[in-house]
């Protein structure tokens, strides 16, 4: 990781810590939803996703009071995502990023509410920006209710468990993931984008790089799968074999899936270059994504 990028983080995680913290405090909430809730919220993890959206202000020299509370928010989604995720009606898992996973530690019951009051709670933040105008709200409201909902996160979700036992294709794999993952890891570099009211030109630009990036972090996540422990992983480890899913490395082998990993990376950093980002923390982002060992 870069000097550049370790300063960042330093810089900006415990804002979000700090922003999460007392999103939990004085909740008129009861109390072991409010548990579950910050349970899984404080659970740690990489946090690339707010990241994303601070990264995409501060790139472009701009900035919003409001850029921790849509990070934030974003956040919450992708948590109470994970949470089903593990569910065992899904993808059945005992551990997230190192701990027991929610349905666990609180029951299924209480995991599927918490996850439920995460996502409400995400978009009554979204709703409640006080430093963005109305316009602008507005389409980060949208983007991520589409990029989060049917069309996005939630679409790819079903779309994964209908191909368990099939032998996907490869664009029924890349259908399944740039809806799953993609859709919200873009949704992030688009409300950045919002927030510093970007011309469409370099929108166009960021999406063409976010959807890539979100391409090679799923990869990235398939060839993980196969060669990391799961103490590494802070999950199990070779899950997606185990539940008979298509995966890259099952498709095109290692080789072959590295290969689409470093494609994905190539695209994703030339469309960066093609507006001045060349060297920007997007791109050692980007590198983040596909040098990670966990």
């Amino acid at each position: 990781m870069s000097e550049q990028l370790n300063s960042f983080m330093d810089e900006q995680l415990p804002l979000l810590h700090t922003h999460f913290t007392e999103l939990f405090k004085g909740k008129n909430y009861p109390e072991v939803l409010n548990e579950a809730m910050s349970y899984s919220v404080h659970a740690g993890g990489k946090r690339i996703r707010p990241l994303l959206v601070l990264a995409v202000l501060k790139d472009l020299k701009s900035t919003s009071e409001d850029a921790v509370r849509v990070a934030g928010a974003i956040e919450l989604i992708h948590t109470y995502s994970l949470i089903h995720d593990d569910l065992p009606c899904m993808d059945d898992d005992d551990f997230r990023r190192g701990n027991p996973t929610n349905h666990v530690v609180f029951g299924e019951a209480a995991a599927v509410l918490a996850a439920d009051a995460l996502q409400t709670l995400a978009f009554e933040e979204l709703s409640s920006l006080q430093h963005t105008d109305s316009t602008t709200m507005l389409a980060i409201l949208r983007a991520v209710s589409i990029a989060s909902g049917a069309a996005g996160m939630v679409g790819g979700q079903i779309l994964d468990m209908q191909g368990e036992g099939k032998q996907l294709t490869l664009t029924e794999l890349e259908e399944i993931h740039v809806h799953k993952t993609g859709a919200l890891l873009a949704c992030c570099v688009e409300s950045g984008a919002l927030l510093a009211n970007v011309s469409e030109a370099k929108m166009q630009n960021l999406r063409t790089f976010s959807s890539n990036i979100g391409l090679a972090f799923q990869i990235k996540d398939d060839i993980l799968d196969v060669t990391a422990s799961t103490e590494q992983l802070g999950k199990t480890a070779n899950k997606d074999t185990a539940s008979d899913k298509s995966t890259y490395p099952a498709l095109l082998g290692l080789e072959g899936a590295q290969a689409k990993l470093e494609h994905h990376h190539k695209q994703a950093l030339g469309a960066l270059e093609e507006i001045g980002l060349g060297s920007s923390l997007l791109s050692q982002i980007a590198d983040y994504i596909i040098n990670r060992n966990a």
